[in-house]
C-alpha cells in the first residue's frame, strides 16, 4: 500500500471494531480475526472496550452510549467498567481513589498492592466502601500487574519504587497514573518516558496543578505575552524536614515486609518515624522537599514557558543546609540557579515566596493554589480572555487520565514532560554534591564536558537483583 493511500480491508476491520464498541457487546477480538466482509453478518464475535484498548493497533474514536445501558444509573456494566489496581495504599493513594470515584463513574479499583498488610487493607476498604465488593490485596505488585483484566495501574508509592513499578506496568499492557516526582532517579526517568513511547500506553504523572484553572490562565496569560519577554521566574517551595529523633533501629512489625518495602535501594536500619510520608526526607527512599515539589510549581513554569520538552542550559545549586542529626539527611534550605536560552533564569528555593512568579518586561503574574495575581487586576478576572494560545484543558487530573485511556489521546502531564518539570532538581543534586555549576545539553539530556558529573547524574545502584529491564 502506497504512503497517503487508504487501505479498504484494514479500515472496514477499525469501523467494524468501533460499531461493536458501541454496541456494547463483550467478547475478545483481536482486529487481525475479523472478516473482510460484511460487519453485520459477523456480529456473533463480541468485543468489549477492554479488548478494544489493549489489542487495536490503531484508534477510531467511538461514540459511548450511556453506562445506563448497561448498568444503571451510577454504575456502569461489569465489561464496560474500567479496572484500576492501587500500588501504594497510604494516604496519597487512598486519596486518589476517592478522587477517581468523584469524578470518573466508569472506574471500579478491583486491586491493591502493598508490602504493609495494614495499607492494603484499608486500601481494600476503602475500595469495596466506594465501588463495591471484589477487591483483591497483594503484598507484591507483581502479581497484581500480571492480571489480565486490570487496565491501568495508579501508582502512589514512594519515590523508590516509581521507576521499576511503572516499568513493569508498561510492559504487561497497562496504562499508569504514576505520582510525581516521575521517578527517583534520572537515569530512571529516561528510561521510563522512552518505554511509554514504545509501548504507546497512556501515562499521566500526578502534577494536578495543571487541571486547575488558576494555573492554566497563569499560563496562558505568559503564553499570549501580556507580561512581555520573560527574564525571571521564582519558583518558590517549602522549606525541608528535620527531625530530632535519634536514628536508630526498631523492631520491624509483623505486618510489614520491610525488605520488599525498600527494594531496590538500600535497607536501612528500620524506623516507623521514616515510614509512611516522611520517607520523603530520607534520600535513600524520596528526593526531599526539592523533589516532592518540583514536580509541582517547577511544572507550572516550563508549561507557561513552553518548555515541556525542553530544560536548562546552565544549573547551580545554591547555599545546601542539611541535617546534622536525627533521621532525615535532605536539604531544609536550598536555591536552584537555572539558566535557559534567551537570557531566561528560573529560582527554585525555599527562600523566595510560596507559589511561582513570572516577571516580564512589561507586567509580572502570580499563582499558588489558593491565588493568581496579576500587575494588571484585569487579567486575573474570571471573564478576561488571556488570547488566541490556549494551553491543554484538563477540568481534573484523574478524568484526563481515563479519558486518555478510552480515547488514547495524551494526558496533560505526560511521562516526558513530567521528567523533564523535575531534571533541574537532579542536576541540583549533583551540583552540590561537586559544589560547581552544570552545564547542560537539554536535547540530547547530557552534562557538557564533565563525563564525572554525567556518571553520577545517570547512576542506577539498585540493591540485590532489581533491575529497570534494560
Amino acid at each position: 500500500m502506497e504512503v497517503g493511500t487508504v487501505d479498504d480491508g484494514r479500515l472496514s476491520k477499525e469501523l467494524c471494531l468501533a460499531k461493536r464498541l458501541v454496541w456494547g457487546q463483550t467478547s475478545r477480538v483481536h482486529p487481525a480475526n475479523l472478516g473482510e466482509g460484511n460487519c453485520d453478518n459477523d456480529m456473533k464475535a463480541k468485543l468489549n472496550r477492554r479488548s478494544f484498548l489493549k489489542s487495536s493497533g490503531v484508534f477510531v474514536a467511538p461514540t459511548i452510549i450511556p453506562a445506563s445501558v448497561f448498568g444503571g444509573e451510577d454504575k456502569p456494566a461489569a465489561n464496560e467498567r474500567v479496572a484500576l489496581g492501587l500500588i501504594g495504599s497510604g494516604g496519597k493513594g487512598r486519596d486518589l481513589m476517592t478522587d477517581f470515584k468523584r469524578t470518573c463513574n466508569e472506574v471500579q479499583f478491583v486491586a491493591v498492592a502493598d508490602p504493609d498488610d495494614q495499607q492494603a487493607n484499608k486500601g481494600k476498604a476503602l475500595a469495596e466502601k466506594l465501588f463495591g465488593n471484589g477487591c483483591k490485596t497483594y503484598k507484591d505488585f507483581r502479581e497484581l500487574i500480571a492480571r489480565k483484566d486490570i487496565d491501568a495501574v495508579v501508582v502512589a508509592t514512594p519515590d523508590h519504587w516509581h521507576a521499576i513499578i511503572c516499568l513493569e506496568a508498561l510492559r504487561n499492557g497497562k496504562d499508569v497514573y504514576g505520582e510525581k516526582p516521575i521517578t527517583h532517579r534520572f537515569g530512571e526517568g529516561q528510561v521510563l518516558y522512552r518505554e511509554v513511547a514504545k509501548q504507546k500506553r497512556i501515562f499521566q504523572v500526578g502534577s494536578q496543578q495543571r487541571s486547575k484553572p488558576n494555573f492554566r490562565k497563569a499560563a496562558e496569560l505568559v503564553l499570549n505575552g501580556h507580561i512581555g519577554k520573560v527574564k525571571e521566574v521564582q519558583v518558590g517551595l517549602p522549606t525541608g524536614e528535620s527531625s530530632d529523633e535519634v536514628n536508630a533501629g526498631q523492631p520491624i512489625p509483623e505486618h510489614l515486609d520491610y525488605d520488599l518495602w525498600c527494594g531496590p535501594r538500600r535497607k536501612l536500619p528500620f524506623h516507623s518515624g521514616r515510614l509512611h510520608f516522611n520517607w520523603r526526607w530520607a534520600l535513600e527512599y524520596g528526593g526531599g522537599t526539592l523533589m516532592d515539589w518540583i514536580g509541582h510549581h517547577n511544572d507550572i513554569a516550563h508549561w507557561a514557558l513552553g518548555l515541556d520538552k525542553s530544560g536548562p542550559i546552565k544549573v547551580e545549586a545554591q547555599n545546601f543546609r542539611y541535617p546534622e542529626k536525627g533521621l532525615f539527611n535532605s536539604p531544609i534550605d536550598y536555591t536552584v540557579r537555572s539558566e535557559y536560552e534567551d537570557g531566561l533564569t528560573i529560582v527554585i528555593s525555599n527562600k523566595v515566596g510560596r507559589g511561582i512568579r513570572f516577571f516580564g518586561q512589561d507586567g509580572w503574574v502570580y499563582t499558588d493554589r489558593r491565588a493568581l495575581q496579576a500587575s494588571n487586576p484585569e487579567w486575573t478576572k474570571e471573564e478576561f480572555n488571556p488570547g488566541k494560545i490556549k494551553a491543554y484543558k484538563s477540568d481534573d487530573h484523574r478524568r484526563n487520565f481515563v479519558d486518555g485511556i478510552l480515547t488514547r489521546k495524551e494526558c496533560i502531564c505526560p511521562a516526558e514532560t513530567g521528567h523533564r518539570s523535575i531534571t533541574p532538581g537532579h542536576l541540583a543534586y549533583v551540583s552540590d554534591a561537586l559544589k560547581k555549576p552544570i552545564k547542560w545539553d537539554a536535547k540530547n539530556e547530557t552534562i557538557v564536558g564533565d563525563p564525572e558529573a554525567d556518571k553520577l547524574l545517570k547512576k542506577i545502584d539498585y540493591r540485590g537483583d532489581w533491575t529497570l529491564g534494560v
